[in-house]
């Protein structure tokens, strides 16, 4: 049999990764494996605060969480302990608190083996911040994401906006620029390219621009 194929794709947030991780997927008709989802269900479930708890209290909070992707209606959609994932977990403030916890060792390896555990047995798109570096190093094709700080907080104030939700440019900006400090400075996987990744700025491009991109590079390695 055939071994997976894995397509990592990283970057900072607000670069597009989950909509363009999603569009590949379904183009190459395989798994998306969201994995910053992934760390924002932890951070919802676990609560605010948990980031300070002690090791042991953090390995009990850990230990019985179970990930899955399972097909519901023809997609494949990321479970959480038999539950699909609670949209609330998209919250800015989610956000910041999955980043506190990307910090600890312990909720990294939980997580990096359970996004292994899942790639282990499907062909999947995977995207987060250490997909190619850290959670799949042999990946087929790799993939770095960036775009300039305020586009990705414009681009957020737009999909906010659209939503129906209340943003401020500005603050939106501030949380972005805070994310990615502490994302790249961390002492654990810092957000940073794999050595063999392909890198794409996508500031003064548009999504089906990136899309095709990723496409064709995905496509010609692909046997």
């Amino acid at each position: 049999m055939p071994s997976p194929l894995i397509v990592t794709l990283d970057g900072p947030a607000g670069v597009g990764k989950s909509s363009l991780a999603r569009r590949l997927a379904a183009a190459l008709g395989i798994g998306y494996l969201d994995t910053g989802a992934m760390f924002r269900a932890v951070a919802w479930r676990l609560g605010p605060g948990s980031w300070d708890w002690g090791p042991q209290r953090l390995e009990n909070g850990l230990k019985d969480l179970r990930f899955e992707l399972r097909d519901l209606d023809g997609e494949q959609v990321l479970f959480l302990d038999s539950e699909p994932l609670d949209p609330d977990i998209r919250t800015e403030e989610v956000g910041m608190w999955a980043s506190n916890l990307a910090a600890i060792p312990a909720v990294r390896e939980f997580l990096k083996q359970a996004q292994r555990d899942i790639g282990q047995s499907a062909s999947l798109v995977a995207e987060g911040r250490d997909m190619g570096s850290v959670v799949f190093p042999r990946a087929r094709c790799k993939f770095f994401l960036e775009a300039e700080a305020m586009e990705r907080a414009r681009r957020r104030w737009l999909q906010l906006k659209a939503m129906g939700r209340d943003a401020d440019l500005e603050e939106i900006a501030d949380q972005t620029r805070r994310r990615d400090r502490q994302d790249r400075e961390r002492a654990v996987a810092p957000l940073a390219p794999a050595p063999d990744a392909a890198l794409i700025d996508t500031t003064r491009l548009s999504e089906d621009q990136v899309f095709e991109r990723l496409l064709g590079l995905v496509r010609a390695a692909r046997p």
